[in-house]
């Protein structure tokens, strides 16, 4: 039964895409020589003209403004067997709430049409704010931009605010669509000509035509600006001018010279369609995010925590999904949690997870990575089950409306596994949390994977590192993208459902895993609580773990004691270049070592934690802490720098 539900929930999944498009109104008439399909598309006037043979994979190309202005390099297109595409969202300027009707007549065209899976964009003058929003938001779905006397910063136009002569009456348009005061309008950051890093990345090539007596679209604060800032991340870009015939309205009108080559860059760009994998083929829809999708669109009042490491630290995938949301749902108050911290992997996670996530109020939407740093950290199979299973289950006590995503990210390894025909221990680790506990599962090792392995890009020339380039980061954040649009985008919900924990896989899973204050020790010789440290050798430090009470012993035979409630213990320590050694015995039984120096110490005071004890009985334990006479020969000293202590409670009615 439980495996037909899911056959179900991935049939869903898989035709949801186009789930909410309604056409109406649709006829076939007569365009020069061919025929234009019109129709009302969600309510938004739209069509797409049909050549007389299409060639092979159904190229296109998507006209954002003004259609019937030059229309003879588009003629040329169809005459190659190209279609050529548009959607009324004129009087929008690019504004997020067009790229949102953008991306679902872009799925309908592709999914339900069948179009090719890469389309060339043309952007004549105003045009330009939209297929460049749009090409940055979704760049893996563009083969190539053409532009025309484009406008990249609507300060210029319709601003006027440089050379250029703007337009009241469009600006005043303008800040009413995007709700804008005019200081507001003139600090917007999201405009065409920043943020191309993902964009230029995907190496997406740019032909912009200008006029160059243009001042209605100034190139100067237009093209100019596009064109340098793309070339400096790496990204293609061209300009023609157009300087014979007739120049009029100000120079931002002229004949187009010689549209055929201007139809060859079209062509040649798009040109063999290649279908390439679906985002699709890497999500296991093992339950739904039904919860966070009634928070959303019910209430209007959403939390979305991040728990991870530094990828999901890091400005990338993360800020492009917070971004998307609340394009998407610009009427929903979101709350975002960056619970992401450098090195960090599960173990720490489930001892963090009250403290950095749970503590900071109603949590709706969870997402969790830490294969990665797990398999770096080389934390054991057995203790992964552990931390991930007592991340899921401390979450759903928490809150057993939230909803969760799990995901496993990429690295050299894991690649070579797949390469393997083998699943990496990690990905099977969080495959299994998520299918028992319904949470819908990206694995985004094993995209990034068959991916490479199909020719799509290279690991050195694209992704880059397992800090993933701005490539990468696109790839990661399209893989979110489609779940969220399926998942939440596409489907209603009516009230919030309980989940209802199952049984333990682990019976010592942490699933009440806390900190506890380092005060709570016992000093019996040379540790020192300090309440604000920071390093004296000014080694670096993360995040969070600087300027804050630290129980330090540097001397050998400094000794502390630590009496807990639990069935597992352990120390979050501060392993710099000088960690020690330390002996530790739980209940004064089977004395044990271990060095708290890493391959990482010598150049940063790194958080480690170390579980020192589980499965133990429940009730009262005492851990003794002893810092021995020998380290490693690597450390300069002998330190013991306990941040924080690790407590993982009894849970109650054990099943």
């Amino acid at each position: 039964m439980k495996k037909l539900i899911q056959i179900f929930l991935l049939f869903l999944f898989s035709h949801s895409a186009f789930a909410q498009a309604t056409i109406t109104e649709e006829k076939t008439t007569p365009w020069k020589k061919f025929e234009k399909v019109s129709f009302k598309f969600n309510g938004i006037e739209a069509w797409y003209v049909k050549p007389l043979v299409a060639a092979k994979g159904n190229p296109w190309i998507w006209n954002a403004h003004f259609p019937n202005w030059h229309t003879e390099m588009d003629s040329i297109l169809l005459e190659r067997g190209f279609y050529v595409a548009y959607i009324n969202t004129n009087d929008l300027f690019g504004h997020p709430k067009a790229m949102m009707i953008w991306d679902d007549f872009y799925n309908y065209l592709v999914k339900k049409k069948d179009f090719a899976p890469k389309v060339a964009l043309e952007g004549v003058s105003r045009g330009g704010l939209y297929v460049l929003g749009w090409a940055k938001r979704n760049p893996a779905k563009v083969s190539c931009i053409y532009t025309e006397t484009p406008v990249f910063d609507f300060k210029s136009w319709p601003g006027g605010k440089g050379t250029g002569k703007g337009s009241p009456k469009d600006w005043a348009k303008l800040l009413e669509v995007y709700h804008f005061t005019e200081e507001e309008a003139l600090k917007y950051e999201d405009l065409p000509i920043n943020g191309l890093d993902g964009l230029a990345a995907y190496k997406v090539p740019i032909l912009n035509v200008i006029g160059l007596q243009d001042s209605l679209a100034p190139p100067k604060e237009n093209t100019t600006i596009l064109v340098e800032n793309y070339l400096s991340k790496g990204g293609p870009a061209t300009v023609i001018p157009m300087t014979r015939g007739k120049q009029t309205l100000s120079g931002h009108h002229f004949p187009i010279e010689q549209p055929e080559k201007l139809a060859e860059f079209i062509y040649q760009n798009s040109m063999p369609v290649v279908h390439q994998l679906k985002d699709e083929d890497f999500i296991e829809m093992f339950g739904q995010l039904t919860n966070i999708a009634y928070r959303i669109k019910k209430e209007k009042k959403a939390t979305v925590a991040f728990l991870g490491g530094s990828i999901t630290n890091m400005k990338g995938w993360r800020d492009k999904v917070s971004t998307y949301l609340k394009e998407l749902y610009p009427e929903t108050d979101f709350t975002f949690i960056n619970a992401g911290i450098p090195s960090l992997g599960s173990v720490p996670h489930v001892f963090r997870l009250k403290n950095d996530v749970l503590d900071k109020g109603r949590i709706d939407l969870l997402f969790i990575e830490s294969a990665v740093n797990d398999h770096g950290n080389g934390t054991s199979e057995q203790q992964q089950r552990k931390a991930l299973e007592g991340i899921v289950r401390h979450a759903y006590q928490a809150n057993p409306n939230m909803n969760m995503v799990m995901m496993a990210f990429v690295d050299e390894d894991k690649i070579a596994d797949y390469k393997a025909n083998k699943i990496p221990i990690e990905v099977k680790v969080h495959q299994d949390i998520a299918k028992h506990y319904q949470i819908p599962f990206i694995n985004l090792a094993e995209a990034v994977s068959k991916r490479i392995e199909a020719g799509e890009f290279t690991w050195s020339g694209d992704f880059k590192n397992l800090h993933p380039s701005p490539f990468g980061q696109e790839i990661y954040f399209s893989e979110i993208k489609t779940l969220i649009r399926n998942s939440i985008k596409n489907h209603s919900a009516t009230q919030l459902e309980a989940f209802k924990l199952p049984v333990l896989l682990q019976k010592f899973a942490y699933t009440k895993g806390d900190y506890v204050d380092v005060a709570k020790a016992m000093v019996k010789k040379d540790f020192v609580l300090d309440l604000s440290w920071k390093p004296k050798d000014k080694v670096n430090t993360r995040p969070g773990f600087v300027n804050v009470p630290v129980l330090s012993g540097t001397n050998a035979g400094a000794e502390l004691s630590f009496t807990f409630k639990g069935n597992a213990v352990g120390i979050a320590v501060l392993a710099g270049p000088d960690a020690g050694i330390i002996s530790y015995t739980i209940d004064g039984k089977n004395p044990k070592t271990i060095d708290l120096y890493t391959q990482w110490s010598k150049n940063l005071h790194l958080p480690w934690y170390l579980v020192l004890g589980d499965e133990l009985s429940t009730g009262q334990h005492v851990l003794n802490i002893k810092i021995t006479p020998k380290h490693n020969e690597k450390s300069l000293g002998n330190a013991c720098r306990i941040v924080h202590f690790l407590v993982n409670s009894d849970e109650k009615n054990k099943k």
